[in-house]
């Protein structure tokens, strides 16, 4: 199994991913971007801003993506694999191209590679603006609340475009709620 945890930034990913990593600990956790040794320095490169253009950012987070499907997902093909993002984010934050090419281009990166399971937890705007209030935001972040609700609605459209098996999920629910959704869908 290949499960990911989708959503914009603060949708709560981290701490269902602790709740995962004490139910199944002889899974492989794992992120994109960022997942093994070159995939940290696109990663910093990436969200430090260092790329002046749009297209140099898709193309680091496309070689992170190649790299962790070599090194992370391949070699662990028998193993439960628990992402934190995936190519659902890679496809939805190249927003500056069509859908179809930035699909295109991330399925040379992962070999046509996709995960089995989907878990997208989704923010309302009023939830996403709360919620980014609270924190420092990096150069993503910054780009703000219209920029990360369309985002989201790219993942969805990703999702349901590759016709891969899903669940979206209200952010705003409680922990305990997200987690056992998540768990019934992954046990399912």
């Amino acid at each position: 199994m290949y499960a990911v945890i989708e959503g914009v930034d603060t949708a709560g990913k981290s701490t269902q991913l602790d709740i995962l990593k004490e139910k199944y600990q002889e899974a492989i956790f794992t992120k994109e971007p960022g997942g093994t040794e070159i995939g940290l320095k696109l990663r910093e490169m990436a969200l430090n801003g260092e790329a002046k253009s749009k297209v140099a950012e898709m193309f680091l987070f496309l070689a992170d993506r190649a790299e962790h499907i070599e090194e992370v997902i391949k070699p662990n093909e028998n193993r439960m694999v628990i992402s934190d993002r995936s190519v659902i984010s890679g496809i939805a934050y190249a927003s500056n191209l069509p859908l179809e090419i930035v699909t295109t281009l991330n399925l040379i990166a992962t070999s046509n590679i996709l995960p089995s399971h989907i878990i997208l937890l989704e923010l309302t705007p009023e939830e996403l603006t709360k919620r980014l209030a609270g924190k420092s935001n990096d150069s993503i972040e910054s780009r703000g609340i219209d920029y990360l609700i369309d985002i989201q609605n790219r993942m969805k459209k990703t999702i349901e475009m590759l016709n891969l098996n899903y669940i979206y999920i209200d952010a705003s629910l409680s922990i305990e709620e997200i987690a056992q959704k998540i768990e019934e869908f992954i046990n399912e």
